[in-house]
């Protein structure tokens, strides 16, 4: 197995001229963590914070969970197993050669309102600690910090905007999101003081993602196609009006990896960065199903309200005009239809619906 374990220190890294560029991917084993991974091996030389493009040489994965084979089988890669805070804390984390670290790892929304101290030390603490790493490291990596749409959220007291502006102040209504807008604080106030070149950017909710159910209360926004297309029956807890603000997986990683090449003149202010969304509602993604799979395949979708994840989902907002991700040449996905279709092109695997 050609992917590393972290103690292999000594071994060169391929292609080495006068820099080599380390990358450092924390949750970098999880859906979006994978596919970061696989599009930067893939990509070719990569230009941090408005530098000159060079080859990547190494990047190293932390996470509970080991790398899929084909990661595994890159020399390129590099596994560190383990509790993120507890890496941090042993030293275990390369911080010392990584050029950028993407820190993708957290606890989602729904595990964080099941289960505060999760969230407080997997969104808060680790946070703090890997930024107080970098500061300690000395050189001042590019610091992709992944917060969320989550920030935002309205109450009877304080209703959000129609549409969420770059200006717009976060209000949040939940720990999840209370925890990644102080994140976004923390990556802005060691930016300042030059510790790391930090970029916050602020992810919609990621539709339609491959694979098992996870704890997020958004959660439903995949499987409530992911599954009838494999299928099998999924619930959906929300109204079918229910409007939502989604991006496709290669949309969310593109804008991630262009928070990382953005130059200081590019990025602008320290605040994050809201990634363009797709404004639709459930009942419109129901029927994007039913268009590209046919009604049986709709059927499958059991809509039975949920208050708890209904309450979360409609604190969030739904229109974004994302003007300073759009400066950067980042834009929304042109449909719903386009992102299942998507979808279905990369995951042959994961359905059943016959392909035309």
């Amino acid at each position: 197995m050609a992917c590393r374990h972290e103690s292999d220190t000594t071994a060169p890294f391929p292609g080495k001229r006068e820099h080599p560029m380390h990358i450092l991917i924390t949750g970098g084993c999880g859906f979006l963590g994978v596919r970061l991974a696989r599009t930067l091996l893939a990509g070719g030389p990569l230009a941090l914070a408005g530098a000159p493009a060079r080859a990547i040489a190494r990047i190293t994965l932390a996470d509970r969970v080991p790398p899929p084979a084909d990661l595994q089988a890159d020399a390129r890669v590099q596994f560190v197993p383990g509790d993120l805070c507890e890496q941090v804390d042993n030293g275990a984390l390369p911080l010392a050669r990584a050029d950028a670290l993407f820190h993708l790892a957290a606890a989602v929304s729904g595990e964080c309102e099941a289960d505060f101290d999760l969230g407080m030390r997997s969104n808060l603490n680790a946070t703090r600690m890997l930024l107080q790493a970098c500061r300690h490291a000395g050189h001042a990596p590019v610091f992709v910090f992944s917060s969320s749409v989550a920030v935002f959220g309205g109450s009877p007291e304080q209703p959000l905007p129609a549409v969420i502006e770059d200006s717009t102040l976060p209000t949040p209504q939940s720990s999840y999101g209370i925890q990644k807008f102080i994140g976004e604080q923390l990556v802005a106030d060691f930016s300042r003081k030059g510790f790391v070149q930090g970029r916050s950017v602020r992810l919609m909710t990621v539709s339609v993602r491959p694979g098992r159910p996870n704890g997020a209360a958004s959660g439903f926004l995949s499987g409530m196609l992911r599954e009838p297309l494999a299928g099998e029956r999924a619930r959906c807890p929300v109204a079918p009006e229910t409007p939502v603000a989604l991006a496709s997986p290669g949309n969310t990683v593109a804008g991630i990896i262009r928070a990382a090449s953005a130059s200081a003149a590019e990025w602008r202010v320290r605040t994050a960065v809201n990634l363009p969304a797709l404004t639709t509602t459930v009942r419109e993604m129901a029927q994007a199903l039913e268009h590209v799979a046919g009604r049986a395949t709709s059927a499958l979708i059991d809509w039975e309200p949920d208050a708890q994840i209904a309450k979360i989902v409609t604190s969030w907002p739904s229109r974004i005009h994302a003007a300073r991700a759009q400066s950067l040449g980042l834009s929304a996905d042109p449909s719903f239809d386009a992102i299942l279709r998507s979808y279905l092109r990369e995951n042959p695997q994961a359905h059943q619906w016959p392909r035309q």
